[in-house]
C-alpha cells in the first residue's frame, strides 16, 4: 500500500512539474520562432533593397558587387549590404580609377579593413586605393583566393599582411605559404610592401598569445629580406599607443587606432610609389 501511495505521489509530482515547465518551454519556443521569422523578414527586405540599389549601378559597379557577393561570406556581406543601403561608405566601395594615378591594392584581414578608409584619405589625389574583396584571413585562404584578389588589372603597389589568423599555424607552414604568396604577387610586377602584423593580447580562452605574433613577424621578416620586399613595420609603430588605440583585450583597434594605422600605410605606399 505504501509503495502504491509512493508511486501515486511521484506521478502527481511529475505531472505538476510538466504543467509548470511545458508552458515556459512553449513560450521560449514561440519567442524563438517569432525572432527567427522577424530576422528572415528583415533579411529579405534588406536583400530586396540591396538588389534594387545594385540594379541602378553602372555595369562596372555591378560587376564589383557580384565579386563581393561571391567572396565576402556570411559575416561581412550582410554588413556590406546594410551599409550600402544606408548610403554609408566602407572599405569595399567601388573605386573608379583616375587613369592618371597609380593603382594600389590592400590585402589583409579585419585590421586592414579597419584602416582602408584612412589610407584612402591619406593617398587622395596620389593613388587609386583598392581593397581585396574579402577579409583575407590566413595564408591558407590566401593561396586559394590570391588570383581572385589580384583580379585582372595592373597594380603598381600591393600592400599586404597575413598573421593574426595564422597565430596558431605552425611557423614552418606559415612561412612556406607566405613565401608562395610573395612569389605569386611578384609575378604581377607590382612593388610589394609587407605590413608587419599588429600586436594581439594574451587570451587563453581564444588560444592566442602575444608571442605568437612576434614569432610570425620574425619569420615574415626573413622571407621579405630574401625577396627584397620593403616592410611597413606597423607592429613597432603602433605598440607604444596600444593603451589608447587598441580595444581592451581585443586584436582590433578603435577609430583613433585605425586612423593612425591608415596614415602609416599611406606614408609607406607613398614611399613605394616614388
Amino acid at each position: 500500500m505504501k509503495r502504491c501511495n509512493l508511486l501515486i505521489f511521484v506521478a502527481i509530482s511529475l505531472t505538476h512539474t510538466l504543467v509548470l515547465t511545458c508552458p515556459a518551454a512553449q513560450v521560449e519556443a514561440t519567442a524563438a520562432a517569432e525572432a527567427a521569422a522577424k530576422k528572415a523578414e528583415a533579411d529579405q527586405k534588406l536583400d530586396e533593397q540591396y538588389q534594387a540599389l545594385v540594379t541602378a549601378l553602372s555595369p562596372a559597379e555591378q560587376a564589383w558587387e557580384r565579386v563581393l557577393q561571391d567572396n565576402l561570406g556570411g559575416f561581412y556581406l550582410p554588413i556590406h549590404k546594410r551599409q550600402k543601403v544606408a548610403g554609408q561608405s566602407n572599405a569595399w566601395d567601388f573605386v573608379k580609377d583616375d587613369p592618371q594615378l597609380p593603382r594600389v591594392l590592400l590585402i589583409g584581414d579585419s585590421v586592414s579593413r579597419g584602416y582602408t578608409q584612412s589610407a584612402r584619405q591619406a593617398l587622395a589625389g596620389k593613388a587609386n586605393v583598392h581593397r581585396a574583396p574579402a577579409n583575407c584571413g590566413p595564408t591558407s585562404l590566401g593561396l586559394k583566393k590570391i588570383d581572385v584578389w589580384l583580379g585582372e588589372g595592373k597594380w603598381d603597389v600591393i600592400h599586404f599582411n597575413f598573421g593574426i589568423h595564422d597565430r596558431n599555424t605552425p611557423i614552418a607552414e606559415y612561412a612556406q605559404r607566405l613565401e608562395q604568396l610573395v612569389e605569386r604577387m611578384k609575378e604581377t610586377g607590382a612593388k610589394l610592401t609587407w605590413a608587419s602584423t599588429t600586436p594581439i593580447p594574451d587570451d587563453a580562452a581564444k588560444k592566442q598569445t602575444a608571442a605568437s605574433i612576434v614569432e610570425r613577424n620574425e619569420a615574415a621578416a626573413a622571407i621579405m629580406a630574401k625577396h627584397g620586399v620593403v616592410t611597413n613595420d606597423l607592429f613597432t609603430t603602433i605598440t607604444p599607443h596600444l593603451d589608447k588605440m587598441q580595444n581592451p583585450n581585443d586584436v582590433h583597434f578603435n577609430a583613433a587606432g585605425y586612423e593612425f594605422l591608415g596614415q602609416q600605410v599611406g606614408v609607406a605606399i607613398a614611399k613605394a610609389l616614388n
